[in-house]
């Protein structure tokens, strides 16, 4: 098997991973950002709030479950660093495991889910029926969602980009089509949305399932599924690891959550100027994330190899590329940023709302591009706890700065906690940085 351990041009290496996964990663909020346009186009902003609210339930009920892409990406480089082809198999297995047995319980509890989601976000009641149709569409999809998460984190902990990509630009591709054909074509609006997701999902899912399996046809010692596959003590290990990261990624996502319902307290036109920007974020972020992905395989490879200088390099060009990146996002938002609100939203109070608080959006490259990076350095080494004790010292600092500046200035002050969110969670992974440098010897 080629383990692509040679030391080679960390420059040219991170490029082979994070160019795909720019394409890959940018194509997700491109869907997101054709929903909002579709929906922000439509005569009463109550659709554009319901779809915002509805992806910020399945933001929870998803990404709450993206360590298994993240943990699998981690111990699959490890595994392909030293060569370990029984472990690669075997991770996949393991991974795909958990991940069909937490769609199997997502659907039966699609109610509580429901239920509990919908009495922590307020909303008008016009809102708040269009989420509700949203949801209960969307949700048979998540076999396919969290399947998914598997075999992209399974193909990028080998290094491979190139698989990610096509997937995700398959799936995202037939989304934003049937989009356009549900909502714009047939006029189903919440229902055609949701129901172009669903669909996309489960074709995305199904071509990945047909790579794996080639994939695996072409190693050179097939592993058969066994009774080792499922032995207690490495589900154990793995869930060990799923747990912290379940806990980091769940603090994250309620932070967003407070931010999205704190911005409907305000009102329809708020919550719909706040959606239209966090599409900025969404854009920035998934850019900034093909660094922290390129990251997780080669310092996850180099952890497998125990190869502390590889490490150390590979962190600091991803870090490099990342700032880089960050700093022209920022000024493409600065001078573009009203034109592309406009093309989001037709609706003018909500252009106008969205300019005046355009400034936040714009300045979040630069302010995430730390915790981005890291992320990704600790993901690929599986420092789990280490992730989890960073995010709970960092929604602590999240949630009182919210309770100080939300109060002084309103939506201002909504956007400035979620700056200060950003820049706790690089400061608190970073210090615990060198220690991890330290653990990574030959």
């Amino acid at each position: 098997m080629n383990t692509g351990v040679q030391a080679g041009n960390w420059h040219r290496r991170i490029w082979r991973l994070a160019m795909p996964m720019i394409i890959s990663n940018i194509s997700v909020p491109l869907l997101g950002a054709v929903d909002t346009a579709v929906m922000g186009h439509l005569p009463d902003p109550a659709y554009l709030g319901a779809v915002a609210i509805g992806a910020l339930i399945f933001s929870y009920v998803y990404w709450s479950f993206g360590f298994l892409r993240m943990s699998t990406t981690g111990l699959i480089a490890q595994a392909f660093g030293s060569a370990d082809e029984a472990g690669i198999q075997t991770v996949l297995f393991r991974a795909g495991a958990i991940a069909f047995g937490l769609a199997a319980g997502i659907i039966l509890l699609q109610l509580p889910i429901a239920l509990l989601s919908f009495s922590l976000i307020p909303a008008s009641e016009q809102v708040e029926d269009f989420a509700r149709t949203y949801f209960f569409i969307r949700v048979w999809g998540a076999p396919a969602a969290l399947g998914t998460f598997v075999i992209l984190g399974w193909f990028l902990g080998q290094e491979d980009a190139r698989t990610p990509l096509a997937i995700q630009v398959f799936t995202n591709g037939i989304n934003i089509a049937l989009d356009l054909l549900f909502v714009v074509g047939l006029g189903w609006g919440v229902e055609g949305v949701a129901a172009a997701t669903l669909i996309a999902e489960f074709a995305g899912f199904a071509l990945g399932g047909v790579l794996v399996l080639r994939r695996l046809g072409g190693m050179s010692g097939r592993i058969p599924i066994d009774r080792s596959h499922f032995s207690f003590r490495e589900f154990k290990t793995m869930v060990a690891i799923n747990r912290d990261i379940f806990i980091r990624t769940f603090c994250l996502l309620t932070a967003f959550g407070i931010f999205t319902a704190r911005g409907a307290q305000m009102g329809d036109v708020t919550l719909a100027a706040n959606a239209v920007l966090y599409q900025f974020l969404t854009f920035s972020s998934h850019g900034l994330d093909a660094f922290a992905h390129a990251a997780e395989a080669l310092v996850g490879g180099a952890k497998g190899r125990r190869d502390r200088a590889g490490f150390h390099e590979a962190s600091k060009v991803a870090l490099l590329w990342g700032l880089g990146i960050a700093v022209g996002a920022t000024a493409i938002f600065f001078v573009a940023g009203p034109y592309i609100i406009d093309g989001l939203t037709g609706i003018p109070e909500v252009r106008n709302t969205a300019n005046t608080y355009l400034f936040w959006a714009a300045i979040m490259p630069i302010v995430s591009v730390w915790c981005f990076t890291l992320d990704g350095i600790f993901i690929g080494a599986t420092r789990s706890v280490d992730l989890r004790n960073s995010m709970l010292i960092t929604f602590i600092g999240y949630l009182a700065a919210l309770a100080v500046l939300e109060q002084a200035f309103g939506n201002h002050g909504l956007w400035a906690s979620l700056v200060v969110l950003m820049i706790l969670r690089g400061v608190t992974l970073g210090l615990r940085y060198p220690a991890l440098l330290r653990s990574i010897d030959r």
